[in-house]
């Protein structure tokens, strides 16, 4: 705690002591207040502005520390200063007050708040920039709700101080009334109890309701305006139309099955998108074969002297074009034709809110009505403006699975997760690899560690990474293809006979009527919290909305787009984002889910680290992969999972004990007291929860058990 705060803390604490010491609550009670009306009134009436200024201060001092007899003062400002004065005395000097109050928690407790609950506190304040003044509005008309403890409350989040303060006023102008009026009449008051009968409670508690329904009201009303001009049908065909049938469009077709709702699901290319088809299941067949042979290569690690193998790069394109065809059936027409889903190979163009156009592959065409959409229409590799780029030879992670000629330079355009993944690929497969990145390390949203080990290991492969490099142009050059990127100033040119661009994907959003009906889109479609888009009953998941590529977090979201597109208004569901894991199938893999540690110092959350090293880990040595590591980043004092990073054999399959454990609010504690099989690679999240744990050992008692022990053997 800084000087600032200790300072405000002990003058604080000075004042709320004083307080009770010399027993001031003995003036702020009813009795007292009768007692002393007569003699208040006389200096009220000798010395007006000096009464009004010491009832004002006192007001705001009481409100201000959170101290009874706010509700006694305010009966005084009526019973002293009558309705009108008191009204607008007590109105001002509550709401300074409790602004004070408000600030007082922002500042002595919210960064407090925010290290230790900050994944939780960003939910929250979400919602309260959202719909805060309303829930703040709609508290401050119930009078029997604390208002000391609203306050406080509010002072956690992060509501403006000028919001708290306007919406405070308004809301709590009722119950002023009715206080100051009561005090008007003192002399009948009996009780402080007495003033808001059963009755008065129960319109206020209504008056209170009143700003959420008029929101809903509101909202409805904007939702309806949207629809002006378009004719709704009488009657639907559909419940549902799906566009798209990669992972989020299957997901959101079965789901519309499951529950027996009629769905068209539409695709105009492949059945399964891009992950069957161009992304993640020919990348990772690949990878293994590729991986196969680097082992091989290493065979004297594992007392295998020589190990040589034939093949030919034709060879293993076209058994990933087999591991696709294996894959395929859990994705085919007949498949979903089986589970009640009808599949239409053609393309769809949505032409009203209500009505999807659909060219079938054989010319024709047919109209259907539906009463919501879900566009799932994925994403394209992303082709930067470079210069000359289309003068050569260049591939994508769409394309690259048509070579059956391995290329024997590769320029891989790109330091992410695709580009990392097909670079050592390559590389291990025989081209000799350059991977240009302009950043200054590799996967950049991983913490330096991992980049570093990730781009040792690709060194070791024969990979020549050039960091810090912006392409400039393509040129052709003496019949050489040439890249020329800017590295510290000056030029780079660099030979190669094939380049794989992997900079990034983006959204399709053209060709099936997001412009006709002005749907807002920036990088992907603009959606709500529940992937609703400017249409309420159009809803979009998966790449094309953003905000995460990756397979499992489409088919996430495509729950969360069916169910809303098929019960909504009834209900509806918010995308739950808090717990999400990726996975980059290097060598080494790396895997995470929640924070790392460079997020969790950009954002200023204040964590812990723990950190097991696999080379310590017995499976891992006898594997011959004894490398990388675990890091746990946890609550400080706690044993709460903020996030987990990941380096090493099996990364993405080892990562699935921490996305339970956050998902179900389960910590290191329970992982450290459950049972793992050795030797398996898996003992590694239950050491790591140890180095916890021995971090966090109780030295003071193990003293004293010490003592205990040395004390029984005499």
């Amino acid at each position: 705690m800084n000087a600032k705060k200790t300072g405000l803390v002990l003058l604080l604490g000075g004042l709320v002591v004083a307080f009770f010491v010399f027993d001031l609550g003995q003036y702020l009670n009813l009795a007292t207040l009768k007692a002393s009306q007569d003699d208040i009134a006389a200096y009220r009436a000798a010395r007006p502005l000096l009464a009004a200024g010491v009832y004002f201060a006192v007001y705001v001092v009481v409100t201000a520390l959170s101290l009874p007899g706010a509700a006694l003062l305010t009966l005084a400002g009526g019973a002293v200063f009558g309705l009108w004065t008191g009204l607008l005395i007590v109105s001002f000097a509550s709401t300074i007050g409790a602004t004070l109050a408000f600030l007082i928690s922002r500042f002595l407790l919210r960064d407090w708040v925010l290290a230790r609950f900050g994944a939780r506190l960003k939910t929250i304040d979400a919602g309260v920039r959202r719909d805060g003044a309303f829930y703040l509005f709609t508290l401050r008309l119930v009078p029997a709700f604390p208002f000391f403890l609203i306050n406080l409350l509010m002072g956690l989040t992060a509501m403006p101080a000028r919001t708290f303060y306007w919406v405070s006023q308004l809301g709590m102008l009722a119950g002023t009334v009715v206080y100051v009026n009561a005090g008007t009449q003192l002399a009948r008051v009996d009780a402080l109890a007495g003033i808001v009968s059963p009755g008065l409670l129960a319109s206020f508690a209504l008056l209170g309701v009143f700003p959420l329904l008029a929101r809903k009201l509101v909202d409805w009303v904007q939702a309806r305006r949207v629809y002006a001009g378009w004719t709704r049908p009488a009657r639907f065909e559909r419940n549902l139309v799906v566009i798209g049938a990669g992972a989020a469009g299957l997901v959101s077709a079965y789901i519309a099955a499951a529950v027996k709702a009629k769905v068209t699901l539409v695709e105009k290319h492949q059945m399964g998108g891009d992950c069957l088809n161009t992304g993640c299941v020919p990348s990772k067949a690949l990878i293994r074969s590729a991986r196969l042979l680097a082992q091989m290569q290493r065979s004297a690690d594992y007392g295998i002297a020589q190990a040589d193998a034939r093949w030919s790069f034709a060879e293993l394109m076209e058994r990933v074009q087999r591991v696709v065809g294996a894959v395929a059936p859990h994705d085919s027409v007949e498949r979903y034709t089986g589970l009640g889903v009808e599949v239409v190979q053609g393309t769809a163009r949505i032409v009203s809110p209500w009505e999807v156009d659909i060219t079938h592959e054989d010319g024709t065409s047919q109209r259907l009505s539906t009463r919501s959409i879900v566009i799932a229409a994925g994403a394209k590799p992303f082709l930067p403006p470079i210069p000359g780029l289309d003068e050569v030879s260049h591939y994508t992670s769409d394309t690259v699975w048509n070579l059956r000629k391995l290329p024997p330079r590769l320029v891989v355009l790109g330091g992410g997760p695709i580009g990392c993944e097909l670079a050592q690929t390559f590389a291990r497969l025989g081209s000799r690899v350059t991977q240009v990145e302009m950043a200054e390390r590799l996967m950049l949203r991983e913490d330096p560690e991992v980049s570093e080990l990730v781009r040792q290991r690709f060194v070791a492969d024969g990979i020549t990474v050039a960091l810090g490099h912006a392409a400039k142009r393509f040129v052709r050059e003496g019949g050489e293809q040439l890249l020329v990127a800017e590295h510290e100033g000056g030029e780079v040119r660099i030979a190669f006979d094939a380049v794989l661009v992997a900079v990034g994907r983006a959204a399709n959003l053209k060709g099936y009527g997001l412009e006709e009906l002005g749907i807002p889109v920036g990088r992907t479609v603009d959606t709500n919290a529940f992937l609703q888009t400017r249409f309420p009953n159009i809803y979009a998941a998966g790449d094309v909305a953003g905000p995460y590529q990756f397979t499992h977090t489409a088919a996430h979201q495509a729950w969360y787009a069916a169910v809303n597109a098929l019960f909504d208004p009834f209900k509806k569901f918010r995308a739950d984002y808090s717990v999400i894991p990726w996975a980059t199938f290097t060598e080494p893999e790396v895997a995470r889910v929640g924070l790392n540690e460079q997020e969790a110092r950009e954002q200023g959350i204040a964590h812990e680290v723990s950190v097991y090293g696999l080379d310590d880990l017995d499976r891992a040595i006898a594997d011959g992969e004894a490398h990388g590591f675990i890091k746990v980043l946890t609550v400080p004092g706690r044993d709460k999972i903020l996030g987990v990073t990941l380096v090493g054999e099996h990364a993405g399959d080892l990562i699935a004990e921490y996305v339970l454990a956050m998902k179900h609010g389960i910590g290191l504690n329970k992982i450290l007291g459950t049972i793992h099989i050795y030797p398996t690679l898996a003992e590694a999240n239950k050491y790591v929860a140890g180095v916890w744990k021995k971090a966090h050992a109780p030295e003071n008692l193990l003293r004293w058990v010490a003592r205990f022990h040395a004390w029984r053997r005499g």
